[in-house]
């Protein structure tokens, strides 16, 4: 049932409610009216015949009563509102006044006629020589009354009829906007977000449209938001994996290499000692003692930058390992921060290798930017780390300093890319990420991953 039907419904059944409303009070009116009016005519013809009555027993002369009363009733005629009839002694009917001719054409429905009709009235005077019987008659007053009722009606009816085609005319107008509201948001449905609504002419459903057109543009800004972060999850996918092969390369290529160098080195070193007597050999062994010094530190600054790019642990150990490793060598770097490390026991057990390599990788990158981030800027003494699993699954990390902490409101966190890659990483993977900060009063970092990621 469509809104313009309920509407068009409503005031009709509005109207008709009036109408009837009204149509019985008048009703009750008219038979109120019609009820006092004939009352008034018998009482006034009783009183007049009743004069007559008394006239002529007064003057016998006259002649009988009944003979002067057929008399004056037959020169009476009709009379309003009354129907009167004459009897002699031997109850022979002598006269009978005339029925009302007044819009006589007028035939009322017998429903109104039982609406309208009073109770009649009979008044009965016993008169020498005969009977006088005056009964009320409403008939020439229910025609009246049903003739200006009929014509009431009529006006009525005329103005329900063009009160009910305006209305729907009204309505067919003023609702057309709907249709293309409708359409629009099927168009946004089947996601079609460059649909627009133009300024429409009602202030109601201009606001529905501008609103509408608010909701598609913001639908819009987050699809292409979502497409960004979708982007940056393959770019930062892709991205680990280069470090992977990369560190790979390194420790198997470089590290054969540099560990061929130091071979040969140390072999020059032994040889130049065997022949230490021979002039030059003393300079050629110290030479070689010195490839070896620099090929050792080549293997280790190797070694910390595979690390680095990715950690060994992390594909044969999982997160849990990597991150205890991790926070040792910071703490070893950084004896004078006071770094803890707590996992909540059913992580401790080695489920955390279950939570999936996207998951893993990327909350090592946060913890690891986020302690680079704690040793360059906050000046801290003290960095508590926490890595929890709630019971539906839901991982909850925090990383805290007792830094000089910042202003969160202050700092423009798009232009901060640590911050800004944190928050990346944990948008995709459909989390929250939150920053509780203030000046000189440390800065804590509270992520969750919702349990849906644990696999991936």
């Amino acid at each position: 049932m469509s809104l313009r039907f309920r509407l068009n419904l409503l005031i009709t059944l509005l109207s008709l409610a009036f109408i009837l409303v009204v149509g019985s009070i008048l009703v009750n009116d008219t038979r109120v009216s019609i009820r006092e009016r004939v009352e008034a005519a018998s009482r006034v013809t009783v009183q007049l015949l009743d004069t007559v009555i008394i006239s002529s027993a007064l003057n016998p002369e006259m002649g009988p009563t009944h003979l002067v009363l057929q008399s004056f009733l037959g020169s009476l005629g009709y009379v309003r509102s009354s129907h009167i009839e004459l009897y002699d002694y031997e109850g022979r009917e002598i006269y009978s006044s005339p029925e009302s001719t007044f819009k006589s054409d007028v035939v009322p429905p017998e429903w109104f006629v039982k609406l309208v009709q009073p109770k009649v009235e009979t008044v009965q005077r016993k008169i020498r020589y005969g009977t006088l019987v005056i009964s009320s008659s409403s008939a020439g007053s229910i025609r009246e009354a049903w003739s200006g009722f009929r014509q009431l009606m009529l006006v009525g009816l005329a103005f329900f009829i063009l009160l009910n085609i305006m209305v729907y005319l009204l309505l067919s107008h003023s609702l057309r906007p709907i249709n293309r509201i409708l359409a629009a948001i099927n168009s946004i449905e089947q996601g079609d977000l460059t649909t627009r609504l133009p300024k429409l002419g009602l202030p109601e459903f201009d606001r529905i449209g501008h609103s509408l057109n608010r909701m598609a543009e913001s639908l819009t800004a987050e699809r292409q938001l979502e497409e960004n972060r979708q982007l940056t999850f393959l770019i930062q996918k892709h991205i680990e994996e280069e470090r992977r092969s990369l560190a790979r390369e390194l420790h198997d290529e470089l590290g054969q290499y540099v560990t061929a160098i130091k071979t040969f080195a140390v072999g020059i070193a032994n040889k130049a000692k065997t022949n230490a007597t021979t002039a030059g050999m003393p300079e050629i062994a110290s030479s070689a003692q010195i490839i070896v010094s620099a090929a050792n530190q080549i293997y280790d600054g190797m070694h910390n930058i595979v690390r680095q790019l990715r950690p060994g642990s992390m594909d044969n150990l999982g997160l849990a390992e990597t991150l205890k490793d991790a926070v040792s060598n910071y703490q070893a770097q950084n004896p004078d921060i006071k770094i803890q490390l707590y996992l909540s026991p059913n992580l401790e057990s080695g489920n955390l290798q279950s939570l999936g390599e996207t998951v893993s990788i990327n909350l090592y990158r946060i913890v690891q930017e986020s302690l680079n981030n704690a040793f360059k800027y906050a000046q801290a003494t003290k960095i508590d780390i926490r890595l929890t699993k709630s019971a539906i699954g839901e991982l909850q990390l925090s990383i805290e300093d007792n830094g000089i902490g910042m202003n969160v409101d202050a700092v423009d966190q798009t232009t901060h890319f640590g911050l800004l890659g944190m928050r990346e990483r944990v948008q995709a993977l459909n989390g929250t990420f939150n920053i509780i900060a203030a000046p000189n009063q440390g800065t804590k970092i509270n992520i969750t991953v919702p349990n849906s990621n644990s696999n991936q």
